[in-house]
């Protein structure tokens, strides 16, 4: 079985101070909550970021910040920027991360409907977002909160904007989409090409029990406050912990956690562009 990557979710767009305080917010923050997670095993970081006031922002300015404080004090960790749609709708907005040149970023692949909004990602979208993965080599970690979405990513791929392998992303147990089951994952894994890796995501409560069918089954995990806010036993959960959280369940079933450059090549991410972000800072 494939080393283990763990992917942490560590801020997103809606978790809030308020609702836990262990949630890192700002670029410092956010930079040291990194350095502790890869200290525990974590090697791949999903980064949102937030303006001064702590509301969700696409403002490149502030990805930049947050992306040099990273690599600051880790810097061989693998950093995967977010081009949701909860922090703004303006499309060359939502496509500016990825042209930080960052080893990989989000692509949702079809839109869905979650708590208060719809999470709108129209076809023209996904073909003007997945050109642009193209064009700049950035490889789309491709987010699944419902079957079709699998459809929609082979769509592009057929239309050569997006190439294999591919890695998805199966986001489940979010409200209005796929309910967060183990049948529901097996479901989604057998529907993926062959040589595709992937990972799973399970919101609130479903996290842990989730990531520890992931890592059974053969695949990745991500966890995270972005996702969850508590840990099993119903205290506050941090970045650090829910990774820790997910490394004991690995070695209790005799399976090793990749470092960053093995996590590299199981996602066929090229080594030469470990570090392009940095020239675009």
């Amino acid at each position: 079985m494939e080393k283990l990557i763990i992917t942490v979710a560590l801020t997103g767009n809606v978790p809030t101070k308020e609702m836990n305080p262990n949630l890192p917010v700002t670029p410092e923050e956010i930079a040291q909550d990194v350095r502790r997670c890869a200290d525990a095993g974590a090697v791949l970081f999903h980064v949102h970021a937030r303006d001064e006031q702590g509301r969700p922002t696409l403002d490149v300015n502030v990805f930049k910040r947050i992306v040099r404080a990273i690599k600051e004090v880790a810097p061989d960790v693998i950093i995967q920027l977010s081009t949701g749609g909860r922090a703004g709708r303006d499309w060359d907005a939502r496509v500016a991360p990825v042209r930080l040149l960052p080893e990989m970023a989000s692509f949702t692949t079809g839109s869905n409907n979650l708590p208060g909004i719809v999470y709108e990602n129209p076809p023209q979208f996904l073909e003007y977002l997945a050109k642009v993965f193209n064009e700049t080599g950035v490889k789309p970690e491709i987010e699944v909160f419902e079957a079709g979405m699998i459809n929609n990513a082979l769509f592009l791929s057929k239309k050569g904007w997006i190439h294999p392998p591919f890695h998805f992303d199966f986001v489940l147990g979010a409200p209005g989409a796929l309910p967060g089951s183990v049948k529901i994952l097996q479901f989604l894994v057998d529907l993926i090409p062959a040589g595709s890796t992937w990972s799973v995501a399970g919101i609130g409560r479903a996290e842990i029990p989730l990531a520890t069918a992931a890592i059974v089954m053969g695949g990745h995990v991500r966890v995270g406050l972005e996702d969850n806010l508590y840990m099993p036993d119903g205290s506050l959960a941090s970045n650090p912990g829910l990774v820790e959280k997910v490394v004991r369940i690995a070695r209790e079933v005799g399976r090793d956690i990749a470092t960053p450059d093995e996590a590299r090549a199981i996602l066929s991410l090229p080594p030469e562009r470990k570090n392009r972000i940095l020239e675009m800072l």
